[in-house]
């Protein structure tokens, strides 16, 4: 408020020092400053009973304060989105390093499988050969033990599997040679059953590798493989590509 007089003239609340004074301040004697800048609103005031219009400069504050906020989350979301999108790459190229570093190399899958020669393999004797960290039996069987395995009641089995189930050639018979029970290694044409005897807990094995006997609880496993002709086998699949 500024005093003149007896009169009292108030003062627009938002004069800075940006202001000058202006025609009307010389035409009425009032020390009345107005804008140099262009006015968006105005309002009506009266002094010395002259109408002047004088700038409210709320309206114009609230409407650029509120453009800068608007500005400044659209730049806040797009940062979060272009990281979030970064971040969701980054975590997807670790996981697939780290499941690709978990796949076995191109030499062990060609162990996984391998080849084995019967030719040398006379009648009533057996081979063992090491597959995928693992013993695995190989037997020419005689008639003798294909009969026997034949007359064998499939019902009365712990693990009922008829021979045929066990083989793909009646003579040649092909078992991985671990126990079911603890995992020994059975010894071969021993036993009640002339097959397979584990010495660790005493389970015998029939001429089909079918437990007959002792605390294993299954057979023993027969592994994929394939014929590749009379004299070869391809232990590891079940056909030949």
């Amino acid at each position: 408020m500024w005093t003149r007089g007896a009169r009292s003239i108030a003062r627009p609340s938002a004069v800075n020092s940006r202001f000058n004074y202006s025609a009307a301040s010389a035409a009425t004697g009032s020390p009345f400053y107005t804008t140099t800048l262009p006015l968006h609103s105005t309002e009506q005031k009266r002094y010395h009973g002259h109408e002047i219009s004088v700038p409210e400069w709320g309206a114009d504050v609230r409407r650029d304060t509120s453009s800068r906020e608007v500005g400044s989350r659209t730049f806040s979301y797009m940062m979060l989105g272009t990281a979030g999108f970064g971040y969701a790459y980054g975590a997807k190229s670790a996981v697939t390093e780290f499941l690709s570093s978990m796949n076995p190399a191109a030499n062990v899958r060609a162990l996984a499988n391998i080849e084995v020669d019967l030719g040398s393999i006379q009648e009533g004797s057996s081979i063992t050969v090491k597959w995928r960290g693992k013993p695995l039996f190989i037997r020419h069987r005689t008639e003798e033990e294909i009969q026997s395995a034949l007359d064998t009641e499939v019902d009365s089995l712990r693990d009922p599997q008829s021979d045929e189930q066990r083989r793909k050639k009646p003579e040649w018979l092909i078992l991985i040679g671990v126990c079911t029970h603890l995992g020994c290694v059975p010894l071969g044409g021993a036993g009640e059953f002339g097959g397979w005897f584990c010495p660790c807990h005493g389970s015998h094995y029939d001429t089909s590798g079918r437990i007959r006997k002792g605390p294993a609880p299954k057979n023993l496993e027969v592994p994929p493989y394939v014929f590749m002709d009379e004299t070869k086998v391809l232990v590891g699949k079940e056909t030949v590509e």
